[in-house]
């Protein structure tokens, strides 16, 4: 008998930098699983996912038009037919463990050696990359975590949670409930399912929230610590806000965005009475920590 009814298929881009987290949330809209594998050599970085023929062929083909213009990267989408064991061991391969800042490991839940000792470890699905502290903006986010949490912020929010390892690692590291918000189902979903892998499903509430649109999530603040790796443009059009919901003396920490964004993103926030503390560079990307 075989393994899938309908045959399955891979769907890839290949693009530079600048252009994967666009990318990355494109096929994550269509695609069963979603994986990116970096070239080091080139830097070119393959984007791709599993899906099954002929599922969502035109919300993929609308994603990927917008990923193309929010991010300025055109690339074509190539398919090929697929194994998903061949995928899922390539996806392995390219998920060892993590060691980011002082504090965090990540690793995928196929890895079963001991964990880094002495750090708090978040454990993932190798097989849904988006979120998995690989790219520079997943990677910031923890750095500027560290420093936010000696403030022991009471309430917390992750804003774009995607696979909630921001939510997760403030849950773990502050002990204190998180709210964790998305647009995408398929992100609330699996954000519900990691927190209860990595043992913090009590404190880690996902919730499908169109931004600070939702009256719940303006009803949760005003906010001591705010998560928001989006896209510089949405950064920049939530400005005020994230400024009228955020508590005095409180920190947001932004990403998603480029370095050549950072200054762009900075005085939209600026122009809301916010200022910056730091501006972390990781690779082409850059988190800016803000406070009110």
């Amino acid at each position: 008998m075989p393994r899938h009814a309908i045959p399955l298929e891979t769907v890839w881009v290949s693009i530079p930098e600048d252009g994967l987290e666009a990318y990355e949330a494109a096929f994550g809209a269509a695609c069963d699983t979603v994986g990116f594998f970096r070239d080091h050599d080139t830097g070119i970085w393959r984007v791709e996912g599993v899906k099954q023929v002929g599922i969502k062929d035109a919300e993929l083909a609308a994603a990927i038009a917008l990923a193309a213009a929010v991010s300025g990267v055109s690339a074509p989408l190539e398919r090929a037919a697929t194994e998903a064991d061949g995928w899922l061991a390539r996806t392995y391969a390219s998920f060892p463990e993590q060691l980011i800042g002082e504090r965090f490991a990540v690793r995928g839940t196929h890895l079963t050696g001991p964990a880094a000792p002495n750090r708090i470890t978040l454990t993932l699905d190798a097989g849904l990359a988006f979120g998995t502290g690989e790219h520079g903006s997943t990677r910031g986010c923890l750095v500027a975590l560290e420093t936010a949490a000696r403030r022991r912020p009471r309430r917390i929010l992750d804003m774009g949670t995607g696979s909630g390892i921001l939510a997760m690692a403030a849950a773990k590291l502050l002990r204190r409930p998180v709210l964790a918000t998305d647009i995408e189902p398929w992100a609330v979903r699996v954000a519900r399912e990691n927190a209860e892998l990595n043992g913090v499903a009590h404190l880690v509430r996902a919730r499908l929230a169109d931004g600070w649109r939702d009256p719940f999530v303006r009803a949760g603040g005003p906010y001591d610590l705010v998560f928001a790796n989006i896209l510089a443009r949405p950064l920049c059009l939530m400005a005020k806000d994230l400024a009228a919901n955020l508590a005095p003396g409180g920190t947001a920490i932004l990403a998603g965005l480029l370095a050549s964004q950072a200054r762009w993103v900075l005085s939209a926030h600026r122009r809301q009475g916010l200022r910056l503390e730091r501006m972390l560079p990781q690779g082409k990307w850059t988190t800016l920590v803000i406070r009110r």
